[in-house]
């Protein structure tokens, strides 16, 4: 896939993004700022990269990080502009943090979170995650973004896409209107109707980010590599409801012609 140009992504890119559900931005921020950032990292989980005789579980959360470093890294001139394509201008708000971060180790252990699974957008004050929404709107989310703070190869546990699922989960969440679906409404069949979605590695050097449609399925795996793997999965916010009154954004052309709806 070629890399973006400095006016931003090519035409390509985004019809990869509205078909695929995703586009992969390599130096997207600085290799330097990505160092930065995991030694923050480190700091934060009170560990060291030069013991790993301390590495004794196989992933470690962090819920958000708001210092100058993770907002220098989400806002670059070439991922504003990356937003505006997909999104829509003035239609998303700049990130003034960075998170959730898991920090995956080298481990046999299953890390218990490598479920097939779709994140929801709105409803997220209840308690019980199982009846956070979305819906097929995408209220409450613009897009959910990869930000890669250290080198990921296939081993090193990369996220897993199902391309173009995206599509599927559009469709089945347009019954529910508005109101949307419950993660456990979503996710009762085990997202059997996207097993046969081809299946992407959310793999590159630090710096990397993959901006993905809000509806993509994706799944994390186990670490069989050697040096542990630092990414953040942030959401990036909308500024407003959608407004039909508005030229459809990408991520809206892909909803609507996943549904058959007119433009």
């Amino acid at each position: 896939m070629p890399k973006t140009e400095p006016n931003g992504l090519t035409t390509s890119q985004v019809q990869h993004f509205i078909d695929d559900g995703f586009v992969r931005i390599e130096n997207a921020f600085s290799v330097d700022l990505a160092r930065q950032c995991r030694d923050a990292l480190w700091d934060q989980i009170g560990l060291s990269p030069e013991e790993p005789e301390t590495w004794t579980r196989p992933v470690i959360r962090v819920g958000s990080m708001a210092s100058s470093i993770f907002v220098e890294a989400a806002n670059t001139p070439s991922l504003h502009r990356a937003y505006d394509q997909l999104v829509g201008e003035d239609r998303w708000l700049a990130p003034k943090a960075l998170g959730t971060f898991p920090i995956r180790f080298p481990s046999p252990e299953t890390p218990g979170d490598d479920g097939w699974h779709v994140d929801m957008s709105f409803g997220t004050h209840t308690p019980d995650f199982m009846e956070w929404r979305a819906n097929v709107k995408s209220s409450g989310r613009a897009l959910l973004m990869l930000f890669l703070f250290s080198d990921i190869d296939p081993d090193d546990a990369p996220t897993r896409i199902r391309k173009g699922s995206h599509r599927t989960i559009a469709r089945e969440l347009l019954p529910y209107g508005e109101a949307g679906a419950t993660l456990r409404q979503l996710s009762a069949g085990g997202y059997e109707t996207t097993r046969d979605c081809a299946v992407e590695l959310a793999t590159g050097p630090a710096g990397t980010v993959y901006l993905c449609h809000p509806f993509l399925v994706h799944a994390a795996q186990p670490h069989r590599g050697r040096e542990p793997r630092f990414l953040a999965q942030p959401a990036l916010l909308p500024r407003g409801e959608f407004d039909p009154l508005l030229p459809p954004s990408p991520v809206q052309i892909a909803i609507r012609q996943a549904c058959g709806l007119r433009f």
